[in-house]
């Protein structure tokens, strides 16, 4: 899954989705043991039910009894049936989030690689229920577990049951299509009301629900952000979070998920940040956001500054190998704001200038023997000459193609 941002030109490129190949059945033929034929038991058609569930408890989840659910849909739905048993829930969903015993945090990563299993085994079990139906079932077996639930835990910063959802949630989902996904986060959003709560505090004044933006900013960080391996995936989470609100809703919804939680965080919060990590945060959060932002700058007359965010523009697109005309063209288009050719003039001449300042500050600071061990001042002005260098041959191509049209 990737953040879809639709533009002229995209930066970074969008991961393709492999496609579900489960095929839907309903529920009532999966989940009805007694019309599956007892010879899809193999050699374990001889044995009562009571005895193979006894089996089952010896065998460990991830290995044995996730690969036994794929030998057969009776096998399967036997196994589906021991899960919903209270012997084998109070086996398979451990409720170990508070123990605070073993030092460090192994006790924790024991507990979130064994639902990680978990998660594959339900992934395994369910393969042929559509996924509506297969979310029901599993929200049925998991809502025996207080943590698991948005307001469940009355210990939230102390509990890892969110930590643990969100594992197996990830592992159920991997390699689902969007489709899929969009289901997925329409159905998490019904369980938890979690529009309404979001409402309630992007409207309210900040402080004044303290407990709810904590639960927020747990549940999503926890359930849906924290366990993917590709930031696109936690980008497309992140995406259906924001995509209903307003800009300014969406920068409180950001600060409460990702911001700092107390005042001794935001000591080691630096004030300003490098504007290098602003021109960052502007090219990953897409064009229409950085286009909007520069452009309330340019209305506001703040050339200057704007004039050192497009170098840094630069700078990140050299780092980052993504395509030089894509800040050339956003220069243009801002360009488009100012009304009068002289601030157009003006405002190119502070590029110019800022390329050039920019370059001899870093230069002096070399100069001056302040260099650290890994030299990443002499790396930046090594990639700025090369920013600049190639910053200026868009802009010229650009030019000769205007003049050939």
């Amino acid at each position: 899954m990737a953040s879809r941002v639709n533009t002229s030109f995209t930066l970074i490129p969008n991961q393709k989705y492999r496609r579900s190949s489960r095929r839907s059945s309903h529920v009532s033929n999966t989940l009805d043991s007694d019309s599956q034929p007892l010879s899809a038991l193999g050699n374990f058609r001889a044995l009562p039910l009571e005895i193979f569930q006894i089996i089952l408890r010896y065998l460990s989840v991830v290995k044995d009894v996730s690969m036994l659910s794929m030998v057969s849909k009776t096998v399967s739905q036997h196994i589906i049936n021991y899960i919903s048993t209270s012997s084998g829930s109070k086996r398979l969903l451990l409720q170990d989030f508070h123990n605070l015993e073993l030092p460090g945090k192994r006790q924790d990563s024991a507990v979130l690689e064994h639902y990680r299993s978990l998660g594959l085994l339900f992934k395994r079990c369910t393969l042929l229920l559509p996924t509506k139906e297969r979310l029901k079932y599993i929200h049925k077996i998991l809502a025996e577990v207080p943590c698991f639930k948005f307001n469940g835990c009355a210990a939230p910063m102390q509990c890892s049951g969110l930590s643990c959802y969100g594992m197996l949630l990830q592992t159920l989902t991997a390699g689902w299509d969007e489709l899929e996904c969009h289901r997925v986060f329409n159905f998490l959003c019904e369980l938890t009301d979690l529009s309404r709560k979001m409402q309630t505090i992007v409207f309210s004044k900040p402080g004044n629900s303290r407990k709810l933006e904590l639960r927020i900013r747990l549940f999503c960080r926890n359930v849906l952000f924290d366990h993917w391996t590709h930031r696109s995936d936690s980008a497309f989470w992140l995406t259906r979070i924001l995509k209903p609100w307003p800009m300014v809703n969406q920068a409180r919804l950001l600060y409460i998920i990702f911001g700092p939680i107390s005042p001794q965080d935001v000591k080691v919060v630096p004030r300003e940040w490098l504007l290098e990590n602003n021109a960052r945060l502007l090219i990953l959060s897409g064009n229409d956001i950085c286009f909007t932002f520069m452009a309330s700058k340019a209305v506001n007359g703040r050339t200057a500054e704007l004039a050192r965010l497009i170098v840094f523009l630069a700078l990140v697109c050299e780092k980052e190998l993504y395509c030089m005309d894509w800040a050339v063209k956003m220069m243009q288009k801002v360009c488009k704001v100012f009304s009068t050719s002289v601030e157009k003039n003006n405002f190119l001449q502070n590029v110019a200038n800022a390329f050039a300042c920019i370059i001899m500050e870093m230069l002096q600071s070399i100069m001056s023997g302040d260099r650290d061990e890994e030299d990443r001042i002499f790396l930046n002005l090594f990639h700025l000459v090369h920013a600049q260098a190639n910053f200026h041959k868009e802009v010229l191509y650009l030019t000769i193609n205007s003049i050939s049209a």
